[in-house]
């Protein structure tokens, strides 16, 4: 549980596993992150993380609102 720091500056890089034993027991590529960022950056919007070991993660996407639209 929890993203050490040094990790955290990488969560979106394509392909990248904070740990590989962990990533295997439980699948994934190390993609989800990263099209999670290009999908908000897509809608000119940002994805950050906020994380402590043996704590959790808290992920934030921000979009931003269009207005006028009906």
């Amino acid at each position: 549980i929890g993203i050490a720091s040094i990790d955290q500056s990488r969560i979106f890089d394509r392909f990248y596993r904070v740990s590989s034993d962990r990533s295997r027991q439980t699948g994934g590529v190390g993609l989800g992150l990263a099209i999670a960022q290009a999908t908000a950056q897509s809608y000119r919007g940002s994805i950050q993380v906020e994380s402590a070991l043996s704590k959790g993660s808290t992920f934030t996407v921000r979009l931003p609102l269009i207005q006028g639209v009906k």
